[in-house]
């Protein structure tokens, strides 16, 4: 199903809804999506741009494609947000998903493009913000949502709508810990062929019945032109599933 613009006029593009039946589903269905948009890019224009997901969510997903038959050269990963925590610490995202994933592949490691974080936010914002420079459009962002409404580093009543300008933000004050954080920009994130996000969980149900009501959340600043895909559990959606 699809939600039509707001009535504000704050959405842009549309949203796409799609349900399935439980997370494991969703984490299989998260990898065919996520192998589709990768051979679509890769037929069309020789390489895979992908921006991954931090949180739990899409770890399922992660280590699905592990057993993914694929040629890896022709994938570029790059991650929507970091934790400012040593290289290694087990809560950087891009830690979990080389435990999950990356380290079970054969990504060229230069293809693999971490975010500094360890380097505190505002030289890690600076030196990821060199890294995209050139970097065009990304071929598929994944998304999570929080249950306040954000996603990667953009946070509920922080400076995350910015001018379309800045590319990577500097986090000093996340309402969970770790404070500090670097994080893709909503525009950023939204120059993107494909965008998905992944939402399971009971505590999901509120932020999903605002966000769809047309509520001003990070995750509705996540505007590509083609429109946004979310692969949610059904009963997430209420009585809007029989729609």
């Amino acid at each position: 199903m699809t939600d039509p613009p707001s009535a504000a006029g704050t959405r842009t593009t549309p949203v796409r809804w799609i349900g399935v039946s439980d997370p494991t589903e969703l984490h299989r269905a998260a990898c065919r999506y996520i192998l589709a948009a990768a051979a679509r890019a890769r037929d069309g224009r020789g390489r895979f741009l992908i921006v991954l997901a931090g949180g739990h969510t899409p770890r399922g997903a992660y280590r699905m494609l592990r057993d993914a038959h694929v040629d890896w050269r022709f994938w570029h990963v790059y991650f929507g947000d970091e934790r400012c925590l040593a290289a290694k610490d087990a809560e950087r995202n891009s830690r979990q998903a080389a435990e999950d994933w990356l380290d079970y592949v054969t990504i060229p490691r230069d293809q693999v493009h971490v975010i500094p974080a360890q380097q505190g936010a505002d030289r890690a914002a600076a030196a990821y913000a060199d890294t995209l420079r050139g970097v065009g459009d990304f071929d598929l962002v994944l998304l999570g949502l929080g249950e306040d409404g954000h996603t990667a580093g953009l946070f509920p009543g922080h400076a995350w709508n910015v001018a379309p300008a800045a590319d990577v933000l500097a986090v000093f004050d996340a309402p969970k810990p770790p404070a500090e954080r670097v994080s893709l920009s909503a525009a950023r994130l939204s120059r993107a062929r494909e965008v998905l996000f992944l939402v399971e969980g009971e505590s999901k149900r509120s932020v999903v019945a605002l966000w769809r009501a047309g509520e001003d959340l990070p995750a509705g600043s996540i505007r590509p032109a083609a429109g946004v895909d979310v692969l949610i559990e059904s009963t997430l959606l209420g009585p809007q599933t029989s729609e």
